[in-house]
C-alpha cells in the first residue's frame, strides 16, 4: 500500500486536507460506495501510518512482541474498517483528525502488553554521568539494530521524520545560555540520537504526549481529547519529559572532558 503526501508543505496543509475531506466521506458513505471511501481515506493515510511505525518500533524495541508479530498494515488495515464503520461518531468535521488518533490509539493499545510502569530511569535520570550517558546510546544503537526500522517508514521519510532539535526541549528564556552552551560543540545528529533515545527510556505516556507535541503538532488539550486525559495531567506529562531531556543533555553534553 504505496502512498506519497510530498506536495504537502506541512503538517498545518495536511490537517486541513484531512478536515476538508470529512464531508466527501461522509456523501461516499451515504452512498454506499465504499471503493471510492478508501480511495479517499488512503489519502489522508500516510501520517497516521507513520505514527503507527513509531509505536510500533518502541514496542519491539522494549521486548513487548516480537518483530515479525504485528505489522503496520494490519493496523491500517483495522482502521479503514474503524473509519468506514464509525465515521458517523464524528459530529463536527474539526474533530475528525484527532478521531483518527484517538482511534488509532485505541487499536495499538489492544496489542500491545500492558507497561510496566518502571520509573527507576525517570527519577534516577539527574544521576547519569556522560560515559554512562555514551554507554547507554551505545547499546540503544546496536539494540536498535539498522534492521528494525519497518520498511513503511521509509516511504515518505521526508515528510515525518524525527528531527528533534534543542528547542523542542528548551523553551523557556532564562534557558537560552544552556542551549548555548550544549549547542556549541553537539552536531544536529548527536541531538536527534540522544532524544530518540531518552524518549525510549522514559516511561510510555511521557513519551507519547512529548511525540504527539512536537511530531504531531499538537495542543496540549488536542492531546488530552486524544489520550482521555486531563489537560492538566498533559501538561504535567509534557513538563517531565522535557525535564528529563534537560537533564540529561545538560549531564552529558554541558561540561568539557
Amino acid at each position: 500500500m504505496q502512498t506519497n503526501i510530498s506536495y504537502f508543505q506541512n503538517k498545518k496543509e495536511f490537517r486541513l486536507f484531512v478536515t476538508k475531506s470529512f464531508p466527501n466521506l461522509i456523501k461516499l458513505k451515504k452512498e454506499g460506495d465504499q471503493t471510492s471511501f478508501n480511495a479517499l481515506v488512503l489519502k489522508i493515510m500516510p501520517q497516521i501510518r507513520q505514527y503507527v511505525n513509531t509505536q510500533l518500533n518502541t514496542a519491539i524495541r522494549k521486548g513487548h512482541f516480537s518483530k515479525n508479530k504485528y505489522k503496520a498494515d494490519d493496523i491500517i488495515d483495522q482502521l479503514f474498517i474503524e473509519i468506514y464503520d464509525h465515521i458517523e461518531e464524528v459530529k463536527h468535521e474539526k474533530d475528525f483528525y484527532l478521531w483518527l488518533f484517538k482511534i488509532t490509539n485505541s487499536l495499538l493499545d489492544d496489542i500491545k502488553v500492558e507497561e510496566e510502569f518502571d520509573d527507576l530511569f525517570f527519577k534516577n535520570i539527574d544521576d547519569y554521568s556522560k560515559p554512562e550517558w555514551d554507554a547507554m546510546q551505545e547499546k540503544y544503537s546496536i539494540d536498535g539494530g539498522g534492521d528494525l526500522l519497518l520498511i513503511e517508514e521509509l516511504e515518505d521519510m521526508s515528510y515525518n521524520h524525527n528531527d528533534y532539535t534543542l528547542n523542542h526541549v528548551f523553551i523557556e528564556n532564562d534557558e537560552k545560555d544552556l542551549v548555548k552552551k550544549i549547542d556549541k560543540d553537539l552536531k544536529d545528529e548527536n541531538v536527534k540520537n540522544h532524544i530518540a533515545m531518552v524518549l525510549h527510556n522514559l516511561p510510555n505516556a511521557m513519551r507519547n504526549v512529548f511525540e504527539l507535541s512536537i511530531n504531531q503538532e499538537l495542543s496540549l488539550e488536542e492531546i488530552a481529547q486524544i489520550r482521555n486525559n486531563t489537560v492538566d495531567e498533559v501538561e504535567q506529562l509534557l513538563k517531565d519529559a522535557k525535564k528529563a531531556l534537560q537533564l540529561s543533555l545538560f549531564n552529558r553534553y554541558s561540561t568539557n572532558e
